[in-house]
């Protein structure tokens, strides 16, 4: 199951927003405060509900309260009011969103702003899949404190949005039974390559292990190499395989530019591997590593189809804008190149004057 289209009215910083999206690759850049983020939690919190647990023939109250849990987890507005969600802007009073998939399921999702915890709910007849599952990389890791995380989450109030609760019990699943497809083989390998190394569970720890090094805890990793720890077990125990819709927010925190390359490799066979993937950068060699794939069809090798969103403010409205384009070459709007070409204005006019 993939997501299709995503529709919104009136959430957060967006007016009416709808967004055909590729069933595989998805970079989504822009300045900050442009709703790069939302866009990840929004559909995070209408697909993740519907992922294995969900039972067809819930009641309408059943179904509200699942949803209502699920955005308040993850976006935590204050009081844990959901109708803080609703466009700030003046004569803004209601919010809807909705998701189609590629299975034609429906789910949509709407509350005023007045409301603390309810909503109106409608999932629609489409097909269902038993394994189909979404994570949501954050941009802190969750390896390193996978031991006791979840527990204390459930008994606790812990300021932390449950995109890393949930994360957290994946990373608790032990490795699952079974030879590795060719597909995953090649992902696992571009991570390892990067690591130079493999990555074991021994009593709810993680380490790396390296040849003729021996094993590392994970509070000895770099950050980056952290994040990349838990991409290859998520891969290694089935919690991400081809019925996954994988969001990572900002995949360049804390890694070395040399790390992108390889990376976004890794990203391309997941996405060969049937993941759909959703990316948000403000990286230079993040956005021009897939824009290569697009640019030289020899180097994209699963023809895959991978879209460029910008999101932006124009000045003459209060909404988000944004524009999406098959090539990063050709958004009109990027904050990233256009940063780019300017820094390299000012060292013209530092090396040969006005």
């Amino acid at each position: 199951m993939k997501i299709k289209k995503l529709s919104m009215h009136n959430f957060m910083l967006f007016g009416d927003v709808e967004i055909d999206w590729s069933p595989n690759i998805n970079v989504i850049c822009g300045e900050n405060s442009t709703g790069k983020t939302t866009l990840l939690k929004v559909m995070y919190s209408v697909l993740k509900p519907l992922g294995k647990g969900f039972k067809e023939g819930y009641t309408k109250e059943t179904e509200e309260k699942i949803y209502v849990d699920k955005l308040q987890g993850v976006f935590r507005p204050d009081n844990m009011k959901i109708g803080r969600l609703v466009s700030r802007k003046q004569g803004s009073n209601r919010t809807e969103f909705s998701i189609i998939t590629s299975t034609d399921q429906h789910v949509s999702i709407g509350f005023g702003n007045r409301q603390e915890n309810h909503a109106e709910v409608k999932i629609g007849q489409g097909d269902f899949f038993e394994n189909f599952d979404v994570i949501y990389i954050p941009t802190k890791e969750m390896i390193s404190t996978t031991e006791h995380f979840a527990a204390l989450y459930e008994d606790y109030h812990i300021d932390f949005e449950e995109m890393y609760y949930d994360l957290a019990k994946l990373l608790d699943r032990p490795l699952s039974k079974g030879a590795r497809t060719n597909e995953q083989n090649e992902v696992l390998k571009s991570f390892e390559e990067i690591m130079d190394g493999q990555i074991i569970q021994k009593d709810k720890k993680f380490y790396l292990k390296i040849k003729g090094e021996g094993e590392f805890e994970m509070g000895l990793l770099s950050d980056g190499y952290r994040k990349l720890s838990m991409i290859v077990y998520l891969i290694l125990s089935g919690s991400l395989n081809k019925n996954t819709i994988l969001f990572w927010d900002e995949p360049e925190t804390n890694m070395n530019p040399k790390m992108i390359r390889p990376i976004v490799d890794a990203l391309a066979a997941l996405a060969k591997m049937g993941v759909q993937i959703f990316v948000t950068t403000h990286d230079y060699f993040v956005q021009q590593e897939f824009n290569m794939l697009t640019v030289y069809p020899e180097l994209n090798l699963g023809d895959m189809d991978i879209r460029f969103m910008s999101l932006y403010k124009d000045g003459t409205s209060k909404d988000v804008q944004y524009e999406m384009k098959e090539t990063a070459s050709d958004l009109e709007h990027n904050a990233i190149m256009q940063e780019f070409d300017a820094m390299y204005d000012r060292e013209q006019e530092i090396i040969y004057g006005n």
